[in-house]
Parts: structure tokens; sequence; C-alpha cells
């Protein structure tokens, strides 16, 4: 290109060579393998090396690419690659030779090198050849092929197509690279240098049960014996699979230094140590010796290693596998145990009734992969592309908390909102991921932050991001998950060394799908659990044989010793007692090695009882052998047995889209649930079985943290619903949020809860003042809103259908005054409103105008100085109604709903209640029947739930009765109607 200005590309290879040196007349140029080119004549101008090579290394590459077509799930070395044998460089492990390019005849000619430019160290290390699959006797050693090849380069004058040459070298290269180093087999899941660092453990006795060995002894086994490639290759791939945040099941148990999620490096290898975890001794190792697999010799033929693995597991859907090779890639993600051996049942039982398991039924035993780190993973519909086409994409976001932290060393100091982050997606750097939250923030591209810490330890991560004062919450999460690797995708690629026919060992690289990953693992199983079978069942016909021979000789032991005794040596006495007893050379050497204790009617008893064992072993792994569906029920007990030893629960939630095919409702049963709100702006929910039902007047049970001298604890709202109910939630502002009811934290009944900003998208300055549970929107149902100062006003609930987490305004409200009540109401209903003093009036509920959701409302009831409103209800006008009416001080009361007769809105209204004691007030009115149960919860948290029918039933200006005792400094905080349990139809 440098002396034509023309690509290379677009012309032959041999019309490209000849534009590489068009300067060269009759000179040429030696090539040596892991030699600079130097030119054959002092009186050439010199050519840049750098162009040389560059100008090379694009005709090979063209050649290459060129050469073949990757079609979908079918290799392109199918054609090249045959068992058991592998193309062949001539220019391959030549080190005492060169090739003299020729510019006139354009051809390249192969001389030896003299003694003294031989360089041992000139081979690079993809030179060494994988040793080949036939027997030892027929291998051939690398110094053999070298010398082979020294001796006809010597003999003869050959000439090599310069061309041909670059393609067969680069092509056997690129196979040596795909074989041997980057692909996983399909069958065990492991790289050629994983398998080897196992089986050389294996080899030194390092299991579960011994010590751990320095890793430099396993590392230098691994290289001496199997693996001639560089030792910090071997040593990273070692340190792999003894990380737990890399693999879901780590194969080596390591001590030591073995890195961490922060990309920091392990310790050299001189100072950890490892040995096998119980995974990799029980499921990959333990029928090694049972001549389960195939061995094949070494690289220089004095050792045997094994071809594959006997794995009892699918190790390539358990842990996952990466690599780059020449032309491919693999990325296959980790996945549950539990759930891929679910689908392994399947498939057998599948596989015994001789019917297929469906796409959507496998989809849903392997929803997605479960990554070791954790984290969310977003939707499914990236995961079935994956496993149906081999090549899909699958969304991660990390897990993040909502917290409250107190700046300053005081208790009491002001609190601000943080998001911290507990796991991260797969893959992700830790220490990078701060980085670029904080130069993010430094260029002023993410708003919102104050201070960000890494507070991780060994116990787990914990990033904490803390929010300024008017930052909200769920804004600055979305910006994080959109600008840092937060929310990432994993890009998963299904490629692995596949048998390129049923039935064949000819292994080629091939891109598979989910189900026939299931069904090559399966295949393999199966003929290995044959194998076995046939290995044991030789040993016990062995054994038989040898236990025949021992029975005829203790029937006849006066034979054989009067034989043994007039033999003149050994050799004697086994002719004669083949001769006599007419046995075999096995069982004449058994009864030689016999002792006279063993000449006893006791041991013919056991030699019995040993036969009758080994022809029943001997049938059961007859059958194995010649029925199918009994290596079936095998593999299955296999299967239930490691599922119980080494399966976990899924560590990545799956959050189900909202345009997926399932909704997240239809995952969530509809359960009857508290939620509790406290004036510190936490939330959570509980399950109502929490609370078992009550006698009135005791003293309850703990539904909150406590919250003796502290405020942020006690309890500002309280009710009880099913948990997909929509929940409006109505600040004091006059903005109102829709969730649902599962959507709500859950929390135990001691715990604080989750900050309300953590769930809604609400100003810290803003507070959650009104809750109502809606479980259907209807048209002829309205919303009444009632505020401190006694504005109230209605609005249609249809209105209210599409509202989101995300807010939307339905008062307006002044300064001093607050958004305190919310319900909902039909045509005909009473508005039924009481002030803190003990004073309640009743009102119909058409007389208040439907209006918009913007509008202020209007007057309610007359307040006297200093008093407010302290709750509102709606009257249905149903039979046997009650209004219950509870004091702060505990006392409550049922009044019949009859005793309050409806006037015009606007009066001051009557008593509702006479108190015991000055100080106290009214707290909460509820609309109750003789078979309800309620809530009553105190400030502090403490809760008691009680039947209505054992509240006295009395008249408006009683004091009413003890409903729950309280504690010091304690006040009752609300009530709430415990909900019918919900007959809808559930999905869990």
């Amino acid at each position: 290109e440098r002396s034509t200005n023309q690509p290379c590309h677009n012309k032959t290879i041999g019309e490209s060579s000849k534009r590489l040196i068009p300067f060269m007349s009759s000179r040429s140029v030696t090539f040596s393998r892991g030699r600079k080119p130097t030119m054959m004549s002092n009186k050439m101008p010199k050519m840049p090396n750098v162009l040389l090579a560059l100008s090379l290394h694009c005709l090979l590459l063209h050649q290459f690419v060129s050469s073949f077509h990757l079609p979908p799930n079918k290799s392109f070395f199918q054609e090249q690659l045959h068992h058991g044998e592998r193309r062949r460089s001539p220019l391959l492990h030549r080190p005492n030779q060169a090739v003299h390019f020729n510019q006139r005849t354009h051809q390249t000619t192969t001389v030896r090198r003299s003694s003294v430019e031989e360089d041992p160290e000139m081979i690079e290390e993809e030179d060494f050849a994988y040793a080949p699959k036939g027997d030892r006797d027929n291998f051939v050693s690398e110094a053999e092929q070298a010398a082979q090849a020294n001796e006809l380069a010597a003999t003869a004058s050959t000439t090599v197509e310069l061309q041909k040459e670059l393609s067969d070298s680069f092509l056997q290269y690129a196979m040596s690279i795909i074989m041997g180093r980057a692909i996983p087999d399909a069958r065990d899941g492991l790289k050629p240098v994983h398998r080897r660092i196992l089986y050389a453990m294996d080899q030194l006795s390092l299991s579960p049960s011994s010590g751990h060995r320095k890793c430099a002894r396993v590392v230098g086994e691994v290289l001496g014996k199997f693996h001639p490639h560089g030792d910090l290759a071997v040593y990273d791939a070692l340190v792999r699979l003894a990380q737990d945040f890399s693999t879901n099941h780590p194969l080596i148990d390591g001590h030591g230094n073995f890195g961490s999620i922060d990309a920091d490096p392990a310790a050299a290898m001189r100072y950890t140590e490892c040995r096998l975890t119980r995974i990799s001794q029980e499921a990959l190792l333990k029928e090694i010796r049972e001549e389960t697999v195939d061995f094949a010799p070494n690289f220089d033929g004095n050792e045997i290693e094994p071809n594959v693995l006997p794995a009892k597991l699918p190790i390539l859907l358990l842990n996952g596998a990466s690599g780059i090779a020449v032309g491919m890639a693999t990325n296959i993600p980790p996945h549950n145990l539990n759930e891929i051996m679910t689908a392994c049942n399947e498939f057998v039982k599948g596989r015994k009734r001789g019917r297929n398991v469906s796409d959507k039924r496998l989809f849903q035993m392997v929803p997605a992969p479960d990554f070791p780190t954790g984290a969310s993973i977003l939707g499914t519909d990236g995961a079935k592309k994956l496993y149906s086409t081999s090549n899909g994409g699958v969304i991660m976001r990390a897990k993040t908390e909502m917290e409250k932290i107190h700046n300053g060393r005081k208790k009491g100091g002001a609190a601000r909102n943080a998001i911290v982050v507990t796991e991260l997606p797969y893959q992700v750097n830790k220490a990078a991921l701060l980085e670029k939250i904080a130069a993010l923030v430094n260029d002023k591209k993410l708003e919102g932050i104050s201070d960000l810490r890494d507070e991780s330890d060994r116990e787990g991560i914990r990033v904490v991001i803390e929010l300024k004062r008017d930052a909200v919450a769920e804004i600055v999460l979305n910006n994080l998950f959109k600008k840092t690797p937060l929310q990432t995708s994993f890009s998963g690629n299904f490629l692995a060394l596949m048998s390129s026919e049923e039935g064949s060992l000819n292994l080629v690289p091939t891109r598979f799908t989910l189900r026939q990953a299931l069904d090559c693992f399966l295949d393999f199983r199966f003929d290995t659990i044959r194998k076995k079978c046939r290995h044991q069942l030789n040993k016990v016909s062995a054994r038989a044989h040898i236990v025949d021979g021992l029975i005829i000789a203790l029937a006849k032991v006066d034979e054989v010793i009067e034989t043994v005794r007039s033999s003149p040596d050994q050799n004697g006495a086994r002719e004669a007692l083949q001769k006599r007893l007419k046995t075999s050379d096995e069982q004449t050497d058994a009864i030689l090695r016999l002792q006279l204790g063993q000449l006893t009617r006791l041991n013919k008893g056991k030699l019995d009882d040993e036969k009758a064992d080994l022809q029943s072993k001997s049938a059961k792994l007859g059958e194995l052998l010649e029925i199918d569906n009994a290596v079936y029920d095998t593999m299955i007990e296999e299967f239930d047995e490691l599922t119980k030893k080494f399966g976990t629960e899924r560590k990545s939630t799956i959050e189900i889209e909202q345009d997926g095919d399932l909704s997240e409702i239809d995952l969530v049963k509809n359960s009857r649930s508290v939620i509790v709100v406290t004036r510190g702006g936490y939330i959570k929910r509980m399950p109502l079985k929490t609370f078992e039902t009550q006698r009135r007047g005791t003293r309850g049970m703990r539904g909150t943290s406590d919250g003796k001298d502290n405020t942020e604890n006690e309890i500002a709202h309280c009710f009880t619903c099913n948990d997909h109910d929509t929940l409006l939630m109505v600040s004091q502002s006059g903005v109102a949020y829709g969730l649902r009811g599962y959507q709500v934290p859950v929390g135990s009944r001691i715990a604080k809860g989750q900050p309300i900003p953590s769930v809604l998208p609400i100003k810290a300055s803003d507070t959650i003042t009104a809750i109502l549970p809606v479980s259907e929107f209807l048209e002829d149902e309205y919303i009444v809103l009632a505020t401190e100062q006694g504005w109230i006003k209605k609005t249609p609930l249809i209105a209210f259908e599409k509202l989101s987490s995300r807010g939307l305004r339905i008062a307006s409200i002044s300064d001093n005054d607050r958004l305190n009540w919310c319900h909902h109401c039909r045509e005909g209903d009473d508005v039924l409103i009481a002030s803190s003093m003990g004073m309640a009036s009743r009102f119909p509920a058409d007389s208040l105008r439907p209006t918009a959701r913007s509008s202020r409302g209007v007057r309610s009831m007359k307040l006297k100085e200093g008093d407010s409103l302290a709750d509102m209800n709606v009257l249905r006008g149903e039979d046997k109604e009650y209004l219950l009416v509870v004091t702060a001080m505990g006392q409550g009361k049922r009044v019949a709903t009859s005793e309050f007769v409806a006037r015009s809105r606007g009066g001051v209204g009557v008593i509702a209640i006479k108190f015991k004691n000055e100080d106290d007030r009214l707290t909460c009115l509820r609309i109750v029947h003789d078979d309800d149960e309620i809530l009553v919860i105190t400030e502090k948290g403490i809760m008691v739930r009680q039947a209505v029918a054992n509240i006295p039933s009395q008249s408006r200006t009683a004091r009413g009765a003890v409903l729950q005792k309280l504690d010091d400094a304690d006040m009752i905080s609300s009530v709430s109607l415990v909900p019918e349990k919900a007959y809808t139809s559930e999905t869990t």
C-alpha cells in the first residue's frame, strides 16, 4: 500500500505480495520463526520491519476471513476438523529452518539453518501441538515431529507457496486457540486449562478434607505435566475458579487473597493456597478412575490426561464461561442450580415418557440467569431471546435501599436521605463505579448528591450515596441507573465445543440454545453412567469369578492342601491345581494366596453370601446396561441428591416489566396486610396474621420500633388493606400518589420501616397525611377530602384511576393548612366530621358539589378557638351501623349513628364524647358493625387487634370504656378496620 497507494484487499494474494517489495530486484528476505526479518544481501536498501509485518498480517487476515462462512448453529471448522488428527503446517516445529522469498519467482524455499544460528528460545508457546486422541503407541512427540521436518528439509529442496503456507499456518493457529484454549467443552463446561488444573489437584490429593497446598505447587504441576504455556495464565485461571463473585459454585477453595470485586489482583502464587471444593470433588472428579472418560497423552507423551471430566452437573450453565478466540467468542451467564436441575429432571422424565418439554415450560423453570453478585434482572425478554437464539442481552440493575442519614454526632441532628447500594450487577468494578459517579458529580452531569462513601466490608457491599436536602431520591436514582454501571446489560453468546453429529466424537465450536445445552449434558451423563456400569460390571464379574474358584477350593480343601504340599514349587502347584480343579489362572492365583485361617466353614459361608451379593449387583448393572429407563431413574436420583447438597436460593431477583407477558400483580398473592406510617417518614407493611385477636383492655403488642424519646417512630397512620389494593397517598401539600399495597416494603413488627422517599418521589419537606385504600375505581363513587382547618371538597374517584407514583395535585392548600383526610363516598351517603374537643357534625354528601382536582373546597363546620378537625368519616346508612369514638388516652365507645342527625353543612355540631380527663382529646372516628374487627395502635407502636362486639355501646354523652392500657406518655394514634379476606384468584 505504501508503494502503490492502493488497498491490498482488492487484489489477489499473489498480486499483493508483488506490491509488498517492488524494489527488491533479485534479492530475497529470510523469515525465521521467532526472529525479525533480515536481508540476504548487504547491498539491498533497508525495508521498515513494521511495514513488512503489518502487510503480511493484513494479507493473512484477509485470506483467513475470506476462507470461511459461519452459518447459524454450525461452525466453519466442521469440514476441516477430523477425529484424532489436526492439520499441521510444514513450518511448524522447525527451529533450524528458514524461508527464502524470491521476487523473480514469487516463491519461498525452505533451507537448513546452521548450528550457530540455532536458538531454542525462538519457538513461541503457540507452536506446541496438543496431544491427539489416539493411543500412546501412535503418539508422536514434538521433538520427533521437529526432527522429521528437519530431515525432510535437509534431504530435499522443498518449495512452498507463500499464500498456502500463510493460510495453513494461521488456520492451524486459529484452530489451536479455539479447540485448546478459549472455547469450553459443553459436556463438562471447562476449558482445557481449567480441566488440567482440577485433574492435577486431584492427582495431588488436594481433596476438600485435606489441607491447603501452595498455589505455586499446583501451577508447577500443571505446567510440567499438562499445560505447556505461561505460569501466569494458569494461575489466573486458578484464581477465577476460587472467586465466589465470579462463579456461583467455586470449584477451588482458596486460602488467602484471591482478588476482590474492586478488580484488585490476587496475591502472588507463592503466598496463596488452595484445595478442591466439595462440588468439584463430587460432581466432576469422583468417577474419574472408573473408566468413564477417555484419556490422551500429554504434550510430550510422558503423561496422560482426560479429554473431558465425568461431570454430574451442567457446569457450563451453572458457572458460565467467557472466552475470545479467533473469529468467534463465547459469553455464557451463570444460572441457579435448583432451576437448572429442575429442568434436567423434567427433560429426563420427558425422555422416559417419549415427550418433549415445551419452550414455555422450559422458560418457566429457567426464567433468567442467576448472577453470583445478586442484583436485579429487568424482565425476561432478553433471557428468552438468549435461550432460544443463542444470542441476547440481559439487563441487570443494582439493588438499592433508602435510608435516613443523621449528620453530626448528636442523635437529634438533621437527617438526609441516602441511597444505599447493597448489590452490584455482575462483573461491575465497584472502585471504577465510584470513580464514575464522582466524575459525573464533579462535572455537574449528576445533581442532587452531596456525599459518596464506600462502607463495604466482609459482610457485603454498602455504597452510601448521600443526597442533598432538596433532591428527589427517585430522580437521582434514575439518573444513576442511566449514566452509571448501576444498570448494565450482560451480552450473552452461547458458543461451545459440541459433537458435529449425534454419537460422533468430533468436537466443533457450535452455537447452541438452552435446550441443546441441556440435551448435550444429559446425553453425556447417560453415556457416562453406562461406562461406569460397564466398568463396575467387569469388576463384579472378575470378583465373582474369583469367588467361584475359592468356593471350589474350599469344597476340596484336603485335595488342595495335598496338591500344594506335593508340588516342588509354586509354578508346579499352580499347574497341578489347574489340572485337578479345572480353574483359571486368576482363580488358581487366588487359591494359592489363601491362608490356613481362611479354610474354615465360616469363611465358606461368607463366600456364599458374597457370591449372592455379587450376583445381585451384576443383575442391577446388567439392567442399567440394557434398559434406558433404568439409567434415567438413576439420573433423577443423582440430580435430586446433588440439588439437596449444593442447591441455593436465587440471588438475582427478577423484576417483571409491565409490558411483559406477566404483570407484576399476577405474581403477588392478594393477602391482607397492615400498613404503618410513622411521623419520621418511614413506611412498612406487615402481614395481618402477625396480630392475633385480643381482649379489650389488654396492653397489646409492639407494631414498630421503640419510640421512646424519639418522635420519628411515633405512628402517624395505620390501616389495613389487601395487597392488590391501590393506595391513594395524599401529602399535606395536596399532592396524591398511587401505589399498590404489595409495593410497600415488608418489615417486621419491631422494624423501623423504609423511608417514604424510597417508595415515592416526595420532597423531604412534604409529609404523607392521608392514605386511602381503593380496591376498585367505580364511576358512581367520589373522594371526599378535608383539611385541618375545616375545608372540604368532593372529586370523582374515576379521576384517580391512572394515578401513578409520580404524583398528581388534587387540592389547593393554604400555607397554614394541611390536607389530612381522604375518604370515598357514594350518592346518598352522609359525611360525619369531628373536632378534637369532642364535637361532631353530620351532613349529606350530596350537599358537596363535585369539583375539579385543583379547587380548594368549602367550609365543613364551625370550629371554636383553638379547636381543629380530628377525624372525618362517611356514613352509608346501613342497619346496625355504629360510630366508634376513640380518645387519645385510650377511652372508646360505640354510638348508634342514628343519634347523629343530619343537618346542614357548616354548623357547630353536637357532643360526640365527654372526657374523663381535661387533657384528653378526640382522636379517631370509625364506622363499624358488630362483626368487624379493629386494630388500635399507639404513637409508640403498640397494637391491639380486637372485636368490635367487645366494645360497649353507649350514648353520645357517655365517657366510654378503656380500649387499651397505655404506657406513660403514650397515646392512641390511629384505629384501622381489618378488611375482609379477599377471595379473588391468586397467582403465586
